[in-house]
């Protein structure tokens, strides 16, 4: 598929900058002038994350795979706690991982991702903040010490935790830009509360936290920045809610049982990279695009590499609309309905991953196929790009393929080394999920 002209994208980002305006889905109860402002400059930025060529991005991020595993195999996760010495099993843990001094180097993290949010650098340019409050008492004005508190401010900041601790959000947390939140070295666990809002912001790292049970937030006045607070109408209930922004990158989180979905990323939202997660016990895990009337999400480009979609699952791991959606080396040991979906004509391309199908047990209701296509007749999806390569079936399991044959791949294979087949998946996603990193040691 022929990628996405310039002149075309600027059409879509008029387009998109309109509804945007109107507050559409935005939960912004009151669109003044400085929400107006941070979507004026959201659409600036997402417009030079957009990558007019995506395959040279999924080339980048499969010379890293090849070159992290080469000479290692396995068809078996280990589901044993791993008492040995540090493995870091993909590329992206490799830049990091096994130092024993990544406590007094925490930012070099920044540099270690890839895929679509590869130039994502968060809170690196700036200060360490230590949220020593796990309270969340006050929207309006929080307390110096909390996480709220911190990712509010104005400035650059790595956000880390003085402790291990548990955080009811009242309500939905709404991040400013260039901010990293770094779990490493305790158990941060957000839960009971609402979740957390990535909204008309840029270069945002979320790392090595737990998210479950999260549920809507209700609304009200919350601060959304040092110089502002606004009306919000009531949140979805997601775990990570991305609107309309970009370079964001989620690494080594954990998460579970949301209201509504595990990670949303919608409204324009782009350059984004989803790595190294545990996703467990959900219905609807996750949502790109927001609707099939937003074309806008044409410029949505999202990386899905390393992460092990587990217990507990029935569908969306993703479902996608409209966008460029490339999805490597995962292992889908659980769901119930189906792996993979869209509409709108999404290009997906699933690379080395491993799916186990559940047990064949009405066949009025196989949930062996892992992909889905709503809303749209064959004469329709036929023509849509999806492509399956290297990729593990097991247990009956198949992915059912589109696009033409001799139509134009997003990619040159001549130029191209392979993911790691699906054979590879349960090393590549072994220590998937939130780490229990120890200061002075190995994660």
């Amino acid at each position: 598929m022929a990628s996405v002209g310039k002149g075309y994208a600027l059409i879509l980002f008029s387009v998109f900058f309109a509804l945007i305006i109107m507050g559409s889905m935005a939960h912004v109860a009151v669109f003044d002038e400085y929400w107006q402002k941070r979507a004026e400059e959201a659409k600036k930025t997402v417009r030079e994350a957009y990558h007019p060529n995506p395959e040279e991005v999924t080339n980048h991020l499969n010379i890293h795979v090849h070159e992290a595993i080469s000479g290692s195999n396995s068809t078996r996760r280990q589901l044993r706690k791993y008492k040995g010495p540090c493995l870091a099993t993909n590329p992206i843990d490799r830049c990091w991982r096994c130092d024993r001094k990544w406590a007094k180097n925490r930012k070099k993290i920044a540099d270690c991702v890839l895929g679509f949010g590869r130039r994502t650098r968060g809170g690196q340019s700036g200060d360490y903040y230590v949220v020593t409050n796990p309270s969340d008492s006050d929207m309006v004005h929080p307390k110096p010490g909390t996480l709220r508190h911190a990712v509010t401010r104005n400035r650059p900041l790595w956000i880390i935790f003085a402790r291990s601790m548990i955080i009811r959000l009242n309500q939905e947390l709404i991040m400013t830009s260039n901010k990293t939140i770094d779990g490493r070295g305790a158990n941060v666990l957000i839960t009971g509360g609402a979740g957390i809002t990535v909204q008309f912001v840029r270069n945002v790292i979320i790392h090595g936290i737990r998210i479950n049970n999260i549920v809507q937030g209700t609304g009200g006045m919350i601060m959304d920045a040092e110089e502002h607070v606004g009306l919000r109408t009531m949140s979805d209930g997601d775990g990570i809610s991305i609107f309309g922004s970009s370079d964001i990158w989620i690494d080594h989180v954990s998460m579970s049982r949301c209201y509504d979905g595990l990670i949303d990323a919608i409204m324009g939202s782009t350059a984004i990279t989803i790595s190294n997660a545990h996703f467990t016990h959900h219905n609807e895990v996750m949502l790109f695009g927001a609707s099939d009337s937003h074309s806008h999400d044409q410029m949505m480009q999202i990386t899905l590499a390393f992460n092990h979609f587990g217990q507990g699952l029935v569908q969306r791991m993703p479902r996608c609309r409209w966008g460029f959606f490339h999805v490597v080396n995962n292992d889908y040991t659980h769901w119930m309905m189906y792996a993979i979906g869209g509409s709108k004509h999404p290009t997906i391309i699933s690379q080395g991953n491993r799916f186990i199908a559940p047990p064949l047990i009405n066949p009025k209701a196989n949930a062996q196929q892992v992909t889905k296509r709503e809303y749209s007749p064959e004469s329709v999806w036929k023509n849509w790009l999806w492509r399956s390569e290297g990729d593990l079936m097991m247990n009956g399991a198949y992915f059912v393929p589109s696009g033409s044959p001799k139509a134009s791949l997003p990619f040159s294979k001549a130029d191209m080394i392979s993911a790691k087949p699906g054979t590879y998946v349960t090393r590549l996603t072994r220590f998937s999920g939130a780490l229990n990193c120890k200061i002075g040691k190995p994660c």
